[in-house]
């Protein structure tokens, strides 16, 4: 531990180690070894940050939305020049590849540029007819929590609009991969970021959502993880009535139709559900496949699954890495293990691999009965279900079976499935004949046990604003 790095606090623009010295370790999933640390707030370091955000909180809503977005725009450039450093250390982190890494940092860079460039656009006034208009303004003190699957896209879904909005945010980082929060942070202080605008704290998860979230001076929480989690925080933001945005789980199925393409289903398919192991609420979980290419499709899906190579997430050959924790190994193996007692067949995969490392292999049940967990609990791993369908009313009866709603895919090419898709499918986000993540501009939640506000586009910097209405102002210019 000689040389390992040790991650710190940023309070009131100053760095700094935690009030008591304490540290929680960081650990490399593809070794098993603690790599580094990170410093654990206490509640006098919380009442600090509190402070701080709230003494910053006038003055950065008051400054000119241009200014805002201009730092915004500056701390991308920044981070951009540092994306080789800072996806090497995520990498080391979580245990995704580095061209995953890589290629999260790229969203990230956008969605900074993106809440920077329409800074000023969305907090100016807008006419609503003869002698009224809308005035946009801040909430108010962010309390941000973010996990640790994708920490770089999701602190800049986070950070940049809250801070376009004209919004101090105390940004809780993920423990388990620190790197994403400082390296952001440096970037928004390089970039010239005033002092209290943006905090990070690290520590233990309930006693800072307990603490922030207890305070009036919260206006707005904003969470990506765990529906379970989830729910906890919106109680506790209950009593200071704080505005929610909460990005949950989920399940999300594919249903692949009798006239799609298989050549290009299946590698859209395994290259979206095996990134980053799997682990991501809108990864596809449950496939649905049109009966006459049920036995095709299984074939060459559970091929490409065999042919993923496994391995070290710095080498440059690898295409998928471990899992993140020990957690999340354990529970593959339930969920596996209740699968194959109720009946279901494994494919491919299956077990842990025997090596040093958090490593799972891609797996694919067949013959699942509906009540098995697989079914029900978001898998959160490199985990698919197969299962043929008759027609589009079962598909569709199937795909919205569980009581997440985040997203959905499906691949065909006849306009009248499609609308057929589109109208029954439940879920925040559909896309059809392609997998891939949310660009910065366009909105994105969560419907049932999934969440709900919007995060990304106009609707995500909205979230951390107040539409004051005017009226009998007369002309507007």
């Amino acid at each position: 531990m000689s040389n390992a790095k040790s991650y710190q606090l940023f309070i009131n623009g100053k760095w700094r180690a935690g009030g008591s010295g304490a540290t929680l370790p960081v650990i490399n999933p593809a070794t098993e070894m603690v790599f580094a640390s990170v410093a654990s707030a206490t509640i006098p370091d919380l009442d600090e940050a509190l402070a701080s955000a709230e003494r910053s909180r006038k003055t950065w809503s008051l400054r000119p939305a241009k200014d805002r977005g201009e730092i915004l725009v500056a701390a991308a450039k920044i981070l951009a020049a540092k994306v080789a450093v800072a996806a090497r250390d995520l990498s080391a982190e979580q245990g995704k590849t580095i061209a995953e890494a890589t290629g999260e940092y790229a969203r990230a860079v956008e969605t900074l540029e993106w809440n920077g460039t329409h800074a000023e656009e969305l907090s100016a006034p807008s006419p609503m007819g003869p002698n009224r208009m809308i005035v946009p303004e801040a909430l108010g003190v962010v309390a941000a929590f973010t996990p640790w699957n994708y920490p770089a896209v999701l602190i800049a879904r986070k950070l940049a609009p809250a801070l376009a909005a004209g919004c101090p945010v105390i940004l809780k980082g993920a423990e388990e991969t620190p790197s994403a929060a400082v390296h952001f942070v440096e970037a928004l202080q390089e970039a010239g970021i005033p002092d209290g605008v943006v905090n990070l704290v690290f520590g233990v998860p309930v006693q800072i959502s307990r603490h922030l979230l207890s305070s009036p001076i919260v206006k707005v929480l904003t969470f990506t993880g765990s529906t379970e989690v989830g729910k906890q925080l919106a109680k506790l933001a209950a009593s200071n009535l704080q505005r929610c945005i909460l990005e949950l789980g989920g399940h999300s199925p594919v249903v692949v139709c009798g006239d799609a393409d298989l050549a290009t289903a299946i590698p859209a398919i395994s290259d979206y559900k095996f990134e980053c192991a799997g682990q991501s609420c809108n990864a596809p979980s449950r496939i649905l496949v049109a009966r006459p290419l049920y036995g095709q499709f299984l074939s060459r899906m559970a091929e490409a699954a065999r042919t993923i190579r496994i391995g070290p997430p710095d080498d440059p050959a690898t295409e998928m890495g471990p899992m993140a924790n020990a957690r999340r190994i354990e529970a593959m193996e339930r969920l596996v293990q209740d699968a194959v007692e109720r009946g279901a067949t494994v494919e491919t995969g299956g077990t842990r691999l025997d090596q040093p490392g958090f490593y799972w292999p891609p797996t694919i049940l067949t013959g699942v009965p509906k009540d098995a967990r697989v079914l029900h609990d978001e898998p959160f791993g490199p985990i698919l279900t197969v299962a043929p369908f008759d027609t589009i009313e079962e598909a569709i009866e199937e795909a919205n079976a569980t009581d997440y709603g985040l997203a959905a895919y499906f691949f065909t090419g006849a306009d009248d499935t499609k609308r057929a898709l589109i109208g029954g499918l439940s879920a925040g986000a559909l896309s059809v004949n392609y997998l891939k993540g949310v660009s910065a501009d366009a909105p994105y939640g969560g419907v049932k046990q999934s969440g709900y506000g919007y995060e990304g586009g106009e609707q995500g910097v909205r979230s951390f604003q107040s539409l004051k209405l005017v009226n009998g102002f007369g002309s507007f210019g």
